[in-house]
């Protein structure tokens, strides 16, 4: 694991959009197209938005999948994954394909939907967050390790959706949807490489379980551990309960 340690989220968004630009166009290079993965939530704006900026990406060469949706929530809510990427990326980038999360139809069949158009897909750059809990897209505490299922049904804790009204993304927790698809765990980790953003004091803990934890789906995110290309970009406040040992491996 790769982990570089910024002053705060604007550097940190900034040097995790390079980098995926980067991987993009090294894919691009070498096979002519590539596949992505996007995260949403506060941790990929700035993330995102330097993705956007980023020259010499050949967008009609690109396809893109996304981590999670809520189940049975409009897309024209605020809390709306279909609704972030739509407005933060799609709309700025002329992509050649992307396949969103329909959380409205039956969860099932939309699975299965997702399964056929992502199977078999090598995955060039996964861009994803790590939650208060620890999660991986909506992969809550105690994660399953071993589905290989590439899209998957998921009941939300307490502590995610508190996160999710916390982040001011519904008026009450009782609005915060219980149920999502989400990614599973060994479909993010199939992807080549995986720029995760992680900023914010909140996620101190989730940082310090992430990497200093034994690998245990109590900790969801500790599983990133065993990518051989993960790139963990962090600010001085989510990083600020790492042991000194670990900080001395921080990129620069």
């Amino acid at each position: 694991m790769h982990i570089n340690v910024s002053k705060d989220s604007k550097a940190l968004g900034i040097l995790a959009g390079k980098k995926a630009a980067d991987l993009i166009r090294a894919a691009l290079e070498e096979k002519g197209l590539s596949t992505i993965i996007l995260a949403t939530g506060t941790s990929q704006f700035e993330t995102l938005q330097q993705l956007i900026q980023e020259p010499q990406i050949d967008w009609t060469r690109v396809t893109m999948f996304h981590l999670d949706e809520y189940i049975g929530l409009s897309d024209k809510h605020p809390a709306s994954f279909r609704k972030y990427l739509k407005e933060r990326f799609i709309k700025h980038v002329p992509i050649k394909s992307y396949h969103l999360i329909n959380g409205e139809t039956d969860s099932a069949a939309e699975c299965t939907r997702l399964r056929k158009l992502i199977l078999n897909t090598e995955v060039d750059v996964a861009l994803v967050g790590i939650g208060e809990n620890g999660h991986l897209a909506f992969n809550d505490p105690p994660a399953d390790f071993e589905t290989e299922e590439p899209y998957i049904i998921v009941e939300l804790d307490d502590l995610c959706r508190r996160q999710q009204l916390g982040e001011g993304w519904f008026q009450s927790l009782e609005d915060v949807p219980r149920r999502a698809i989400s990614m599973s765990v060994n479909q993010i980790m199939k992807a080549k490489h995986i720029v995760c953003s992680v900023p914010d004091k909140r996620k101190a803990q989730a940082v310090r379980n992430t990497i200093e934890q034994e690998i245990d789906n109590s900790f969801p995110a500790s599983i990133l551990q065993r990518h051989p290309n993960c790139f963990l970009f962090l600010d001085e406040a989510s990083a600020s309960q790492l042991s000194s040992g670990y900080l001395k491996f921080q990129d620069e």
